[in-house]
């Protein structure tokens, strides 16, 4: 059995010390020297080295050293050597060590004492301690508080080991006198920490005898008198009462790390809303007092924790959490509006509105590089809050829509969608939303957030005056007809043309874009997120926002320009008497189309006009020429009842996820409920009642009972060898996010003893045994558990391999039984997760390892096989079901789930069901390291067929 190590020291194995130096290094008077040999002694020691020739010099001329380094090290190296031989006995030699620890104890200079009684505590022979045991005790009285705190440490650690009770019968009774009379508040710690350990009975009787005091105690003191309360309401639950009452006296301690702890202990003893509350008060004074972004964060993670269980008292603490948005931290910010967004009910929506609003405008001042970004956050957290309660939104909109030319393309976004949501469900804010929109529509300078705004002015522009203004809008951004002189189009030679085309083959050899389908494009002039300012084009000469983009190749923009201004003139139709008007406006959009596509396929700009932008023009310029009404229909209802409709399914969706999420327990039949009406309420405090009650709705509710999936530990269990060997061995595997712990069975199927049996694992993968592994003797047909602790690094399907070896008594030769592969599921480390399709689109560009697994399965039906690979994967579908509704015989959607170690997942599955009825197509998976790809990937083709 590899023996346990209390020290560990960095070892630079380029450069092994010779002990034939250390040696004369030792017997030197050079006291520098002298050190630096002893500390290469003790490392190469450390590194499995034996050197026994060392020893008897270190005695003769380390030993007799007044140097208190030397002395120190000469500890560190006595800790470290063999003091036993193989049968368990202390060496001979030890005992020239005994009479110079005695010194040490009582040594005049008290950092010898000291570090002596600290070496004690980490040494298991009784042999050498006994004799030491009277001087240790001695020390205890000492007039310095370093080695009373010591020499009760030591006392401890004595009175721990297998003998230590025969060693220091009275060592509780000792140490409880000390305690009653000591000063100093660490040795007082220690005192306490002894009887905690070794007496826990008397440390109850000390704490309850000087309860009033315990908030003058100092600070080491109070944490060990918190882990004692915790240790003894684990076993005694009954009992509880009188120790909350002690952790709420302690909350108004002025130590930090105290008043965490209570709060922390408090949560974990009780569920008394006054309880509760006390805690979560602490936690959002810490919020605000500490200013670690480290400690705000651990806080936040309470908090949150806090407002799983105890949503109801969360919810009055809302202003307090959301202080915590002062600080500049983007986590700390992005954590905290998580937690309140989840708390808002209708009494508090206006408060906590108004702040995000006093933020917002706050984000203005420019003064820090991340505002956009915590705009984004802000506007997105309100977006979310007006959806909940649609009377806030009126006091939101017209603030956000500032921000519509956002420089920030993501905030813009948010902002865009965030009005397309309330000017359909809030109806009332539909005239002054158009009104407001087509004033700063000028100002909006990103092409996406273009499209949806025009989107908007197409659909909810509805009175005639409405209508004209937004005709009127889209003309004046596009400035004036055409888009370029056509006896500038045939003169090869012109300097501007030149120029522009050199501008944009700068622009677009900048870097490859990756399409949605995972292929790959030379990125057109028309990239929002990198295109230089466009070039004007002669006869452009009062150029506004539509114009910029146009000109820069971007014709998706100008098919919406064309949707919009057909709609617009369809419904002036309905709203406008006047056939000559009508016909005016027709006109002018036909111009305005004409002259996109004319633009389109001129040789004005570097790249011609797409197809499918091209056909939308056309299509729109066909309706114009010749309505009908059923196409009439189609345009002006049908778009905006598809928008209606996926609003409701989104709701029905959030709404679905919330039910799924709340905990549905149940009691078992036969579990007894205590009705605290009918019990004895002498002596109780109104806190001990509440605890009562709140004890008793839990095991009423189901709660406290954890149901074991006795199922789903049989599935963890692995036969690691066949059932006709000599050794029969099977594993238990756990796995808790960073570890696996495997607890291996082994059974000696044979009539003989073995003898060194030892379990030998080796991994694969970003996984790290933690332990050498130990030497055991097994009896005939006897079994043993054996524990094996693996570190996990990373989201990879790890492979841990391994023999057992043994030793019989007839047969000189050891014997290896080879151990079936285990393998470790990736499923195990990633969970469902959800992220919007914009996150979802640029995690998906970024990412650059990607694994594409063709579809090769038995099964037939398309929704049927995503439903598996869901299944399979335990990922989460982020394509609505209404998009995967229909049969169609084509299937696409997007997949994501989040490892324990914070990486992202990405699946894109597209099918198809070819003639024959067979599925064909490609599962992509995306991931920023290379193992997940690969994992998920093994995983998908091993499952995809059907099979479990």
């Amino acid at each position: 059995m590899e023996k346990s190590c209390s020290l560990l020291i960095h070892f630079d194995k380029s450069t092994p010390a010779i002990a034939n130096e250390i040696k004369e290094a030792l017997e030197g008077n050079d006291v520098d020297a002298k050190i630096d040999a002893m500390k290469k002694a003790i490392m190469l020691l450390l590194n499995g080295e034996t050197l026994p020739q060392l020893f008897i010099t270190i005695v003769r001329y380390v030993l007799p050293s007044e140097d208190h380094t030397i002395q120190k090290l000469l500890l560190l190296y006595l800790e470290i050597i063999e003091k036993t031989d193989t049968k368990g006995r202390v060496l001979p030699e030890m005992i020239l060590i005994c009479q110079n620890l005695r010194n040490n104890l009582q040594h005049p200079n008290e950092y010898i004492r000291g570090v002596t009684l600290r070496f004690l505590c980490r040494l298991n022979e009784t042999e050498i301690i006994e004799p030491l045991i009277p001087s240790v005790l001695q020390n205890l009285e000492h007039r310095h508080p370093y080695i009373r705190r010591n020499a009760i440490l030591a006392v401890m650690s004595i009175y721990k080991l297998p003998q230590g009770e025969q060693l220091l019968v009275d060592a509780p009774d000792m140490i409880e006198k000390v305690l009653s009379s000591e000063q100093d508040p660490s040795a007082r710690r220690n005192a306490f920490l002894m009887l905690f350990t070794c007496a826990q009975d008397r440390a109850v009787n000390y704490l309850l005898t000087h309860v009033d005091r315990v908030s003058e105690w100092g600070e080491l003191l109070q944490m060990v008198v918190l882990e004692l309360i915790r240790k003894v309401c684990r076993t005694n639950q009954r009992e509880k009462g009188k120790y909350i009452n002690i952790i709420i006296s302690l909350m108004n301690a002025p130590s930090s790390a105290v008043i965490y702890e209570c709060a922390g202990t408090l949560v974990s003893l009780s569920s008394a809303p006054t309880a509760i509350r006390a805690a979560a008060n602490t936690y959002c004074q810490l919020l605000q007092s500490q200013s670690d972004n480290n400690v705000k964060l651990i806080v936040l993670d309470r908090l949150n924790e806090l407002k799983s269980s105890h949503r109801d008292i969360m919810v009055e603490m809302i202003m307090d959490v959301l202080r915590a948005l002062s600080s500049p931290n983007l986590d700390i910010r992005r954590k905290t509006l998580d937690i309140v967004l989840e708390l808002i009910t209708p009494r508090n929506i206006n408060e906590v509105v108004l702040m995000l609003k006093k933020e917002v405008v706050k984000t203005q001042s420019g003064e820090l590089e991340k505002n956009g970004e915590y705009r984004q956050m802000l506007i997105q957290a309100i977006h979310s809050c007006a959806v909940k309660f649609p009377e806030v939104a009126s006091t939101v909109v017209h603030l956000l829509m500032d921000f519509l030319g956002d420089s920030n393309v993501a905030s813009a976004i948010d902002v865009v969608v965030f009005v397309r949501e309330i000017i359909e469900t809030n109806p009332k804010l539909r005239v002054s939303i158009i009104t407001r929109l087509l004033d700063t529509f000028y100002q909006i300078r990103a092409a996406r957030v273009c499209s949806c705004a025009l989107w908007i002015i197409g659909e909810y522009c509805l009175s005639l005056s409405e209508v004209e203004s937004g005709i009127a809008t889209i003309k004046q951004c596009l400035g004036e007809l055409p888009f370029f002189s056509v006896s500038e189009e045939t003169e090869p030679t012109d300097p501007l043309k030149k120029t522009q085309q050199a501008t944009s083959v700068t622009v677009s050899s900048r870097r490859p874009a990756i399409l949605a389908d995972g292929t790959y494009a030379t990125q057109s002039a028309a990239s929002e997120t990198a295109f230089s300012p466009p070039t004007v084009v002669q006869g452009s000469l009062a150029s506004g926002n539509l114009r910029s983009l146009l000109l820069t190749g971007d014709f998706f923009l100008g098919a919406v320009i064309a949707c919009t201004l057909a709609k617009l003139v369809l419904r002036l139709e309905e709203v406008q008497p006047s056939k000559v008007e009508v016909n005016k406006a027709t006109t002018q959009a036909l111009l305005i189309m004409v002259s996109m596509l004319q633009l389109g396929q001129s040789s004005a700009l570097p790249h011609p006009i797409d197809n499918d932008s091209h056909s939308r023009i056309v299509l729109c310029i066909r309706l114009l020429c010749n309505t009908g009404g059923e196409v009439r229909k189609i345009w002006l209802q049908s778009c905006r009842q598809s928008f209606v409709k996926m609003l409701s399914e989104k709701k029905l969706r959030e709404t679905e996820e919330l039910k799924a999420k709340a905990q549905v327990s149940n009691a078992q039949p036969d579990d007894l409920i205590d009705f605290y009406h009918l019990k004895s309420r002498k002596g109780m405090s109104q806190l001990e009642l509440e605890d009562e009650v709140q004890d008793d709705l839990k095991r009423a509710t189901g709660e406290f009972v954890k149901d074991g999936d006795d199922a789903n530990k049989l599935n963890r269990i692995l036969q690691l060898t066949g059932f006709s060997d000599p050794v029969y061995a099977e594993a238990y595997v756990t796995v808790h996010h960073y570890d696996i712990v495997l607890d291996v069975t082994v059974i000696n199927r044979t009539k003989e003893t073995l003898q060194n049996l030892c379990l030998e694992l080796a991994t694969m993968g970003d996984l790290k045994l933690v332990e050498r592994p130990q030497n055991y003797t097994l009896a005939p047909e006897s079994s043993k558990q054996i524990k094996a602790n693996i570190k996990v690094s990373s989201t990879e399907t790890g492979v841990i391999f391994g023999n057992i070896v043994y030793e019989t008594s007839n047969v000189l030769e050891r014997t290896v039984v080879v151990l079936n592969d285990i393998h470790i599921d990736i499923m195990d480390y990633i969970s469902p997760a959800v992220c919007t399709d914009a996150a979802f689109r640029t995690m998906w560009a970024e990412f650059e390892w990607e694994n594409k697994v063709a579809v090769n399965t038995t099964i037939q039906d398309e929704k049927e096989f995503l439903e598996h690979i869901i299944k399979s994967t335990n990922m989460k579908c982020l394509t609505a079901p209404s998009a995967l509704d229909g049969e169609c015989g084509f299937l696409a959607a997007n997949l994501y789930a989040k490892s324990v170690f914070g990486e992202d997942a990405l699946v894109n599955v597209s099918i198809e069901k070819q003639a024959d009825g067979k599925l064909s197509g490609y599962i992509r998976i995306r991931s920023k390291t290379q193992g997940i790809a690969l994992s998920l990937g093994d995983k998908i083709t091993v499952k995809q067929k059907g099979g479990n």
